[in-house]
Parts: C-alpha cells; sequence; structure tokens
C-alpha cells in the first residue's frame, strides 16, 4: 500500500508544480515614437487582480478584451528615444516590471499652402492659422473622459475600403511654419459615410474654423477618436453611440484642399498613429 501511494506522488505530482505565474507582454515589440502600445497582463483572474499599471510613472487604466486583461500605452511623437518602465501591481502586493523600448521616427517634412477660403498663402493667414489651432487644440485637450472602458471588441476603421492619403507625424512646411499632422487621412468623396470607429459618448460635434466640421467620441479611459473636415454631422454632445454607427458625412470643410477624413486617435493625452492602432486589432 505504501509503494502505491509512493508512485501515486510521482504520477501525480501537485498541482502547484504546473501553477503559471503572472507575466506581462507587449505589442508590438518594436516601437517608435508616436506609435501605440497594448500591453496584455498574463495569467490573472480579471482586472480585479490587477490594482495599478503605469508607464514611465504615470497612470494606466485597464481594462478586458477577448477575455485578457490589457492595457493601451501611447508614446508621444516627441518622446527622447530610450528605454522605459512599465509596472504593473497586483491586488496582492506582486509588482510585475517590463523594459519598453523606444525608438526614433524618420523626420519627415513636406510643404503644404494654405487654401484661399482661409486666406491663401499670405504670412498674415499663416499668422492667424497658426493662431486659431491653437485656440481649437485648447478645446480639444479639454475634453472629459469616462473613468471606465466604454468601448466593446475590437475597432474598426469608420468608412468603407479605407485608403491612406496622408499619413501620421510628418511635418508640414506652411508659409514658413511647421505644423505636425497627427491623423491620418483618407481618401473619401464628398458624402461618404463616416462610422463610429466603436462604442463611446460623443464628447463634441462642433464646427471648427480650421478642422471644420468635427465630431469626437470618448471610449473611456483616456481613449478618443476625432473625425474632421465633415461636411454633414449626424450626432449630438452627449449621444452614446455604437460601433460602426453613422456619425457624419465626409467633406472639406475648415483647413481642406480636397473632401476627405481626417481621422486622429488620442490614448492617454497623447495623439498616436491610427494606422499603428488599427494594427492592434488585426
Amino acid at each position: 500500500m505504501k509503494r502505491l501511494f509512493i508512485l501515486a506522488f510521482f504520477i501525480f505530482p501537485s498541482l502547484s508544480v504546473f501553477a503559471v505565474t503572472p507575466s506581462v507582454t507587449i505589442f508590438p515589440e518594436t516601437i517608435i515614437q508616436g506609435e501605440p502600445v497594448r500591453v496584455t497582463i498574463e495569467n490573472v483572474s480579471g482586472v480585479a487582480e490587477v490594482k495599478a499599471v503605469s508607464f514611465d510613472g504615470k497612470s494606466v487604466g485597464v481594462f478586458l478584451l477577448e477575455g485578457k486583461v490589457m492595457a493601451f500605452l501611447g508614446i508621444d511623437l516627441n518622446k527622447k528615444p530610450g528605454d522605459y518602465k512599465l509596472l504593473v501591481t497586483l491586488s496582492s502586493g506582486e509588482q510585475l516590471e517590463k523594459t519598453v523600448s523606444i525608438g526614433a521616427r524618420e523626420k519627415i517634412s513636406a510643404p503644404l499652402g494654405i487654401p484661399e477660403k482661409l486666406g491663401g498663402n499670405t504670412p498674415q493667414a499663416a499668422t492667424n492659422l497658426v493662431s486659431t489651432l491653437s485656440q481649437e487644440n485648447v478645446v480639444l485637450n479639454s475634453l472629459w473622459t469616462q473613468p471606465k472602458a466604454l468601448w466593446t471588441g475590437k475597432f474598426t476603421f469608420p468608412l468603407e475600403n479605407p485608403i491612406v492619403t496622408d499619413s501620421y507625424g510628418y511635418t508640414r512646411q506652411t508659409s514658413g511654419y511647421t505644423i505636425t499632422h497627427k491623423g491620418t487621412d483618407f481618401r473619401a468623396p464628398e458624402g461618404t459615410k463616416i462610422f463610429a470607429s466603436n462604442r463611446g459618448v460623443v464628447r463634441l460635434s462642433r464646427t471648427f474654423r480650421n478642422y471644420g466640421k468635427t465630431v469626437v467620441i470618448d471610449h473611456g479611459q483616456g481613449l478618443f477618436t476625432f473625425y474632421m473636415h465633415l461636411s454633414k454631422i449626424k450626432v449630438s454632445e452627449g449621444q452614446l453611440v455604437s460601433a460602426g454607427q453613422l456619425i457624419g458625412l465626409s467633406g472639406q470643410t475648415g483647413y481642406a484642399e480636397k473632401p476627405h477624413l481626417h481621422f486622429t486617435v488620442r490614448v492617454g493625452g497623447l495623439s498616436i498613429d491610427p494606422m499603428k492602432f488599427m494594427a492592434l486589432f488585426q
């Protein structure tokens, strides 16, 4: 009998031998300035087991997606290249550390004129453009965000057949001023249907001098999507919209020389590359 017990012990060892410990993974592994990062906290029972997440000393919200506890990081376009600490604190008090290495983005610049409706290519028009852009950005940067995640499932492109006409992150040379393009422009003939990229609350729905007719959706936890230069707006401020809901029609209002959709994604107050953000859900 004793021999049978000993044999059983070696065949069926303690379950603790097979226990998995929590860990942190990031995607993508190679990251440059202006890109988003998806953090996955592996082998935890749920969001409640994660007490806090911070990156470079700043708090980051966590959420559940497809059964995994995750967080999004936004990397500033001007963040100094180097290594930064990601810290995950579990409810047990255990801490998990991960080094996130940020590489430099290639610096690209190109000329861009000012349309006649905004004064044309004159020094005064350029001064007015920069001044009013600053005022509009103050409004956009002051939008309130829901502390909890409002989105469900994967984010999707805001229009059918997305074709990029102007990429994120390059510098526009405009009559002596430099303006960074912090979004992606998509080909969208006048009147193209524009859809909410995911569930959220419309925090802004108005017309700006430069950004034109604009809709901003708060998806919670500091994650916003911006839809600019619309010809028509189909939603109101404070409205809860579902993923894929019609929110407007494309146009060329504001600082735009032809119809298109300017799409911006902001994470934690930082505008990041929308195409890289969408790649997190592929």
